[in-house]
């Protein structure tokens, strides 16, 4: 079954393929890089908090081939060839869920390499980036992108996430338990 994120336009079909080290080693079609157990890549994972240590997250559409209607990290997507990863939040932000951020707002917490399997077809490979930022603005996410938001407190999130784990998408719940992440909503 095909979906909506495999029918971009051709610069968003694209994913650059790295290694361990973000070195990057070419291109790849996006559903070829998410096929079978996956071939690494880059992403990255935006969580925008407000200043009571709240954060934003979304629940992904009905129309994504991975993880339809998981809750998940506020955006999380690919950046394209040679675009800066926080250029690619700040448009991502402003696509998938309406929000106007400018790139001085956020900061790169850390990367991490993972693997997860979806289904028998297809998987995600990833070496990801995160990204936070406060934010306390509009949000009006993009139906396509987004079935909904929510903000939520960071220890209820913590409680949700040990009591249904399977709402969660897997990048996003091994963010929650990284001790960077722990300690930034500990203290905000």
């Amino acid at each position: 079954m095909k979906s909506s994120v495999f029918e971009e336009p051709v610069k968003y079909r694209q994913v650059v393929v790295v290694d361990d080290q973000d070195r990057r080693l070419g291109l790849m079609e996006i559903f070829a890089a998410h096929k079978d157990s996956g071939v690494m890549h880059r992403a990255i994972s935006v969580l925008l908090h407000d200043a009571q240590g709240n954060v934003l997250l979304q629940q992904r559409a009905a129309t994504k081939p991975l993880w339809p209607l998981s809750w998940t990290n506020t955006v999380c997507t690919h950046p394209l060839d040679n675009e800066d990863y926080l250029d690619c939040a700040v448009r991502r932000l402003g696509e998938e869920m309406g929000i106007a951020i400018s790139k001085d707002q956020l900061h790169t917490l850390y990367r991490f390499p993972y693997q997860a399997t979806f289904n028998q077809q297809l998987s995600e490979h990833e070496l990801d980036t995160v990204i936070v930022g406060k934010y306390h603005g509009r949000v009006h996410p993009d139906p396509k992108e987004a079935a909904a938001f929510k903000w939520v407190a960071w220890a209820d999130l913590q409680q949700d996430i040990t009591h249904h784990p399977d709402i969660y998408t897997p990048w996003f719940k091994l963010i929650a338990n990284h001790p960077q992440i722990n300690s930034l909503f500990g203290q905000v």
